[in-house]
């Protein structure tokens, strides 16, 4: 597997990209605030993220998803892995990571690549999505936010 910078003349994997954020203008904003990478095997499109500076020392990472086809075989932990060393290369001191309150799997997934829960933006899904969003058959209402020093 090949982990690299999406090229500017390159479209980004919206299919993938909208696995994890239902909403095409928040991905669309974000990806063009930040920088994406994109994880192949040979020629396919496997998996992505979004590196997004949002303070002085700090970046946020968004969007990580990974084909479903190919989930279970640790590349979204390669994927974020990979995203600590490149924010690390760029001089970044903490890098966060936020997710649904429903996103049980994510929470944990999280936790064991070194992130720690530093707060809860209450009703985030709320306010920013027109559709409800339901995982494990909890309403997704507010944003958990995780960090790491780097």
């Amino acid at each position: 597997m090949d982990i690299r910078k999406l090229n500017m003349d390159e479209e980004p994997p919206m299919d993938l990209l909208l696995l994890a954020d239902p909403s095409q203008k928040h991905v669309q904003e974000y990806v063009e605030r930040g920088e994406c990478f994109i994880a192949k095997i040979g020629s396919e499109t496997i998996g992505v993220y979004v590196l997004l500076p949002t303070r002085p020392e700090t970046v946020e990472l968004v969007n990580v998803a990974v084909l479903e086809d190919h989930h279970g075989r640790g590349i979204g932990k390669q994927l974020v892995m990979n995203a600590i060393q490149i924010a690390k290369s760029k001089g970044y001191k903490t890098i966060e990571v936020g997710t649904g309150n429903s996103s049980i799997g994510q929470l944990a997934f999280y936790q064991k690549c070194g992130f720690r829960i530093t707060g809860v933006d209450i009703d985030f899904f709320i306010r920013r999505y027109t559709e409800e969003i339901f995982e494990s058959g909890i309403q997704c209402r507010d944003m958990v936010r995780l960090s790491q020093d780097l």
